[in-house]
């Protein structure tokens, strides 16, 4: 069963059940909501729990619970739990998979109890953040966090390959992705890893985003229903990356385990949430955030998202509202932003993004931060985005080979994924 037709399948259900259930929300004196997360983070569970504390205080006879997931497998049992009758009240929704929940009806109206909350301020939320979050004007999840993809760089290993550093070819105007991957094979050559796009383990090809949008390159077409993996923009990418990988060195094959945070590498792509990972002490190097490099397409950048949606189906899905709409408001929103950048226009500014991101220069935030918030492109997304993910990675193993026929294996990919369009 499909990610999609479990969804319509629990949307039917919510239509034939909310009014009762409803009904018996009203009659509990005790409200328990659950909310699904990919987040085990201690410092993050503490900082939702004190939000949850908070609402308490007005609504004391509701708990929250926050409830964590594997995130490789998140969605899979989050659809899991909606198609068995044990949707959650709240979850944490990835940016691919925003289409599948927000068109499917599954998903409660935010609006109109956003607009009329006192204080919410719905206006200072950026319309362009909340996009992939809406249907025909109305919105269905909250996107709390909005979060740019950008490069670490070691400098000391860069510095010991005698290659420039990616802040001295910003100063002189030649940050490309040209200049990058020779960077990183010149670090390679000398004996440590080049760069790493994390998370992507020649599994999760989305995150090549980070890097074939720089050729201005996309998976389909801007309406979804058409393949764009065998457009010259996509072909040209990936013969890059191909090249980087095999014929350059600068990236790590298929089987190769490098963690950049441990010091093993001179650059990775990754969203600035990561900063955390960042050594200290005695393990610590000299290390820089700085944008996405120029590609053939000029200057880009892209964002990953996560949106709240509240369930209809839920039994409490209206005091589910009430909580997402407390936990979105501007107070609450400044503590997210601590991990998760903001939608919040109000937010977007070095002084407030410092307070909570204290290893972030001012300069960095600017450029990279709201930069990056300001103009990026989300990852891409798809209804039915789970079986076209694992389509696309299988077909797309044959691309990791050293001999491969890089335009050959993406006119395959459409083949393939074209009738799922």
């Amino acid at each position: 069963m499909t990610t999609k037709t479990i969804l319509k399948s629990a949307t039917a259900l919510s239509g034939l059940f909310l009014p009762l259930m409803a009904g018996a929300a009203l009659a509990q004196d005790q409200i328990d909501l659950r909310m699904t997360i990919w987040s085990a983070n201690e410092a993050h569970l503490a900082m939702f729990n004190e939000i949850a504390e908070g609402f308490t205080q007005t609504h004391p006879n509701v708990s929250v619970t926050f409830d964590s997931l594997p995130f490789d497998s998140y969605t899979t049992t989050l659809t899991t739990q909606i198609a068995g009758g044990n949707a959650p009240d709240l979850a944490w929704i990835l940016e691919t998979t925003a289409a599948d929940f927000v068109d499917s009806g599954a998903l409660a109206p935010l609006t109109e109890v956003f607009a009329n909350t006192e204080g919410y301020d719905l206006d200072d939320v950026s319309e362009q953040a909340t996009a992939l979050w809406r249907a025909d004007g109305e919105l269905y999840a909250y996107p709390f966090s909005t979060s740019p993809f950008a490069m670490f760089v070691n400098n000391d290993l860069i510095a010991e390959a005698g290659a420039q550093t990616p802040a001295e070819m910003i100063g002189a105007g030649e940050w490309t992705w040209d200049n990058a991957i020779e960077t990183a094979a010149l670090v390679a050559d000398n004996g440590a890893n080049g760069l790493i796009v994390r998370d992507f383990n020649y599994q999760i090809w989305q995150n090549l985003a980070s890097v074939w949008r720089g050729w201005g390159a996309s998976p389909w077409s801007a309406d979804g229903n058409t393949c764009a993996f065998a457009d010259p923009e996509m072909v040209d990418a990936m013969t890059f990356i191909h090249d980087a990988i095999f014929e350059q060195g600068a990236m790590p094959q298929p089987g190769e385990s490098v963690d950049f945070f441990a010091g093993d590498a001179a650059m990775t792509i990754t969203q600035i949430s990561r900063a955390s990972l960042l050594p200290q002490g005695e393990e610590a190097f000299d290390w820089d955030l700085v944008p996405l490099p120029a590609g053939p397409a000029g200057e880009y950048a892209v964002i990953g998202q996560a949106g709240i949606g509240v369930f209809s189906m839920a039994e409490n899905a209206e005091t589910a509202v009430e909580f997402l709409a407390y936990m979105s408001n501007p107070e609450n929103s400044a503590k997210l932003a601590q991990f998760f950048p903001p939608a919040r226009q109000s937010l977007l500014n070095a002084e407030t993004l410092g307070e909570t991101n204290p290893l972030l220069s001012p300069e960095q935030l600017e450029s990279v931060v709201i930069a990056g918030i300001s103009n990026g492109q989300v990852l891409p997304g798809h209804e039915g985005f789970a079986e076209i993910q694992q389509v696309v990675r299988a077909e797309l193993d044959a691309l990791w080979q050293a001999d491969a026929d890089v335009a050959g294996v993406m006119t395959s990919v459409c083949d393939r994924i074209a009738p799922l369009l």
